[in-house]
C-alpha cells in the first residue's frame, strides 16, 4: 500500500511538472502564463462568454487569480467585458476578442500536440480506461479530503 502511494504521488508530480514546463516553454511564445491559458481555453469553449465566477469554477482557480488573469488578458486585447448594465464587474460576461480567438487557436494547437505526445503508444481502449480510472481516483480523493474526520 505504501509503495503504491509513493508510485502514485511521484508519477502525478512528474506529470504536473512536465505540464508546467510545457506551458512555460510553449506559452511564453504567446506571452501567456498558466492561468491565462486556462482562461483562454475555457472562453474559447464558450463563445457566448463566461462570468468571472464561472471561469473561476471551470479553471479551478480562486477568483483573485482569475481576476488578475482577466485584467492582463484585457490589457493585451485578448478579452473584452460585455457591459451588462450592472455595476458589478464580476457578473459581466468575458468574451474573446478576434485577437483572443486567434491566440486561443494557436494555443489549442500546442495543447493538441502535447496531448498527442502524452498518449503515444496507447490504444483507444487504454486511453478511455485511463481517463475513467483517473476520474474515479480524483473523485475518491476529493470526497475523502472533504471528510471532517481528517
Amino acid at each position: 500500500m505504501v509503495q503504491r502511494f509513493a508510485v502514485f504521488v511521484t508519477t502525478v508530480n512528474m506529470i504536473y511538472r512536465s505540464i508546467q514546463r510545457i506551458k512555460t516553454r510553449e506559452m511564453t511564445e504567446l506571452g501567456l502564463k498558466g492561468t491565462h491559458v486556462m482562461c483562454l481555453f475555457h472562453l474559447n469553449q464558450y463563445p457566448q462568454g463566461l462570468t468571472a465566477t464561472q471561469l473561476s469554477s471551470l479553471c479551478m482557480e480562486d477568483k483573485a487569480a482569475v481576476s488578475r488573469a482577466i485584467a492582463k488578458l484585457k490589457e493585451e486585447g485578448l478579452v473584452t467585458l460585455e457591459d451588462s448594465g450592472e455595476k458589478r464587474r464580476y457578473r459581466a460576461s468575458i468574451l474573446l476578442t478576434e485577437r483572443g480567438r486567434n491566440t486561443a487557436a494557436q494555443m489549442i494547437g500546442y495543447i493538441e500536440n502535447a496531448v498527442m505526445k502524452g498518449g503515444e503508444g496507447l490504444t483507444q481502449e487504454e486511453r478511455e480506461t485511463f481517463y475513467q480510472v483517473l476520474h474515479k481516483i480524483s473523485q475518491n480523493l476529493s470526497d475523502y479530503s472533504m471528510e471532517e474526520s481528517l
